[in-house]
């Protein structure tokens, strides 16, 4: 069975349980807006809805979506109680005063990928390209915005960009359909993992500087290891941390719960897509940026560790 088969069964698995808490039986499940199969959040959150349901504190209920912004969007509605999204994405986001955090999570790693035979050694070669720069409602979209202009690419028409979602962007590139895929993920991305045509990242260490001097230290240098697809050198992209959100008016024992499970069963949550960003600890987990701490959790925090 591929990885690709293992974490579909886990994702779907999550999503159907229904497990009361024992905490309080009465409660309903909280609806987590994650992300796009394939994608670090849909494995993060139904990795996290399992260790619920094994512990019996929390219902979670994983959702499909295309991402961060259609994440936040989904807290706004009240179509989910809780999100994943990028810290960019929640910091920018016009909501963000409205948003909490439950913690921070893992780190999240832009990448561009291009096929072996490309032609395409820098950024700067993808002017006048065919582009995927991420899904709709994707915060991949607005980094890959940052990331040409930080590239020298800002123009309007420097890139062809077309906006497609994780598998439909893989798919793109095996076909020859575009030139170059850009999105937010872990190492390896499933959707991207075990293609029928080898694949490279860009090299982004020229880039990283120029974001850090335009957009703060949201982002930050990260080491992409050699053959994590296929057969390629080590590169340096972009890494930006993962947020667990929300809504602030989910219960504070809700919450506390899901700090619980992040404090007390970690090692059960690291997706496999996280090479070297294992951030579940304390002190990591506080660390949310301008986006504060959602009340359940910081008392919590205060709780476990003063």
């Amino acid at each position: 069975m591929s990885r690709r088969s293992v974490l579909r069964g886990i994702a779907m698995l999550s999503a159907g349980l229904s497990i009361a808490s024992c905490r309080t039986g009465d409660d309903a499940p909280v609806r987590l807006a994650a992300g796009e199969q394939g994608g670090f959040f849909w494995e993060f959150s139904g990795l996290l809805a399992a260790a619920g349901a094994r512990s019996a504190t929390a219902r979670i209920e994983p959702l499909q979506t295309n991402g961060s912004a259609d994440n936040i969007e989904a807290l706004r509605s009240g179509r989910a109680e809780l999100a994943m999204s990028l810290l960019d994405t929640a910091q920018d986001s016009p909501d963000a005063d409205a948003l909490t955090a439950v913690g921070r999570v893992y780190e999240n790693y832009f990448q561009v990928a291009v096929r072996d035979d490309s032609s395409i050694t820098s950024p700067l070669d993808l002017r006048g390209r065919v582009v995927s720069v991420g899904a709709p409602g994707s915060g991949a979209t607005s980094l890959s915005q940052r990331v040409l202009d930080a590239a020298g690419l800002a123009e309007p028409g420097a890139v062809r960009q077309v906006q497609q979602t994780m598998s439909d962007a893989a798919a793109a590139l095996v076909a020859g359909d575009i030139d170059a895929a850009m999105w937010a993920g872990g190492l390896p991305t499933p959707a991207f993992d075990e293609l029928s045509v080898g694949i490279r990242l860009l090299d982004l260490a020229a880039v990283v500087p120029i974001l850090r001097q335009r957009h703060g230290t949201t982002y930050e240098p990260v080491s992409v290891p050699p053959d994590v697809y296929g057969h390629h050198p080590a590169v340096v992209t972009v890494g930006v941390a993962n947020l667990l959100l929300a809504r602030r008016d989910v219960p504070d024992h809700i919450v506390a719960a899901i700090v619980d499970l992040l404090l007390d069963d970690p090692s059960s949550l690291v997706p496999t897509q996280a090479i070297g960003s294992q951030f579940l600890d304390a002190q990591s987990l506080i660390q949310t940026g301008p986006i504060a701490l959602h009340p359940g959790a910081a008392a919590e925090y205060r709780r476990r560790h003063g």
